[in-house]
């Protein structure tokens, strides 16, 4: 219990806890802006909802989205403590539960009706660009949250039910709870717009990739050059950031050389080239990029740690 109250007094939880607010925020955005009006029903809880409300005010029981999006969460969060545990933590149950109440602070501030136009259906007036739209606006929700290890809610608690009790690959449990969703649209939309659903859920992925690998891109560089310790002392001392020396030999003159491998962000591999060329080193170099790193990779560059990762000749 000590270690909780701790943890709520420090400023790591305070900016984490803002984030999350400011992630959850666009993607009630983009729930209340471009799926509620076009009633576009993608691979998520809020167009489940949308479904159920819809469904609900066909049978003279009219329902709020939003009160549909806080019921489905809850009945989610209490079927994952009860068969998956305490494998989710508290982001995940403060995303899921404000999601509802932001699209009813969104009605407030701005109702989306007053954003259509004459003679149009929706905000956008066209369902493909009303996808287009939230497909965009909600990724990047998606990805500010995945960016500090949380997730909005809903439809990855039940991809983790599937996961654990069906033996599921993660991906495919995901992509499979979508897949149904989009098929409960059949219940208030017509075959066209279940189709725009299905492909909006795809687009929906692919873009989370995207912005996710760009989020964490790296460039590995490799360098070869008679200046190597010069080099190496500006990656150190200077970015402060690790760096491996291998002894190579050149197929052609036999020459031995260093070559320096070193992950660094585009800023840094900025700083490098300019200092290269400010002090006319020269060398062979290539550069590429990297999506994906585990292990030892400094973010916040602590000064504390420089210098145990050197003496251990790892990737910073």
């Amino acid at each position: 219990m000590k270690d909780i109250l701790r943890y709520l007094t420090t400023f790591k939880f305070w900016k984490e806890l803002f984030i999350m607010t400011i992630g959850m925020m666009i993607a009630a955005a983009a729930v209340y802006y471009f799926m509620i009006p076009s009633k576009l029903v993608l691979g998520s809880i809020s167009g489940l909802s949308i479904v159920v409300s819809n469904v609900l005010g066909m049978a003279g029981i009219h329902v709020r989205v939003s009160v549909v999006v806080t019921v489905i969460n809850a009945i989610l969060l209490l079927l994952a403590w009860l068969l998956i545990g305490k494998e989710f933590g508290a982001k995940t149950v403060y995303t899921a539960m404000i999601l509802g109440p932001m699209i009813d602070l969104w009605d407030k501030i701005l109702p989306y009706q007053k954003l259509i136009e004459p003679g149009m259906s929706s905000v956008m007036g066209e369902p493909l660009l009303d996808l287009v739209c939230f497909v965009l606006v909600v990724s990047i929700s998606q990805t500010i949250l995945f960016s500090i290890n949380a997730s909005t809610g809903g439809l990855d608690i039940l991809a983790k039910i599937v996961n654990k009790y069906l033996h599921f690959d993660i991906g495919l449990s995901v992509t499979v709870a979508g897949a149904i969703i989009c098929c409960t649209a059949f219940a208030i939309n017509p075959f066209r717009m279940v189709v725009t659903g299905l492909v909006g859920t795809w687009m929906n992925g692919v873009a989370i990739d995207y912005f996710t690998a760009s989020l964490n891109r790296r460039k590995r560089v490799c360098i070869i050059s008679d200046y190597h310790e010069e080099i190496r002392k500006f990656i150190v001392e200077e970015l402060h950031r690790g760096c491996s020396l291998y002894k190579v030999y050149g197929g052609f003159t036999g020459n031995e050389r260093f070559e320096i491998q070193v992950l660094l962000t585009q800023d840094d591999f900025s700083k490098l080239m300019d200092m290269m060329r400010k002090r006319d080193i020269h060398g062979f170099i290539t550069a590429g990029n990297v999506s994906e790193i585990y292990g030892l990779w400094n973010k916040q560059k602590h000064h504390k740690t420089r210098k145990v990762r050197v003496k251990k000749d790892l990737p910073d």
